[in-house]
């Protein structure tokens, strides 16, 4: 089965929308003494295509933005995804023309 490019579209949304709401929670978590989002569910979260739900809820909620190494990897994560697209992009050639049709 085939993956369309409004599928892959759905799924990036819907995993950076998660991803940012991890890491509010995680904030807010900490500041209430509740208990916490574990580093590597974020870096997971943010590693399966949700990269910019992490990067937009670290500046939104200054959340994390200091702790090493969990920001070295995170960074390390959006710089390998950005490989990847491009990658991707001069690889797969006309697979990603579909991507012209949403706009």
């Amino acid at each position: 089965m085939p993956v369309t490019a409004a599928a892959l579209l759905c799924f990036l949304v819907a995993i950076n929308a998660t991803t940012f709401c991890l890491f509010w929670y995680d904030k807010h978590a900490a500041r209430s003494g509740w208990r916490r989002i574990r580093e590597r569910t974020l870096l997971s979260s943010a590693f399966f295509g949700g990269s910019i739900g992490a990067m937009a809820g670290r500046q939104v909620f200054r959340h994390k933005t200091r702790k090493e190494p969990f920001r070295t990897q995170l960074i390390l994560i959006v710089l390998f995804q950005t490989i990847a697209v491009i990658a991707c992009t001069f690889v797969a050639g006309g697979y990603l023309d579909a991507f012209a049709g949403l706009f």
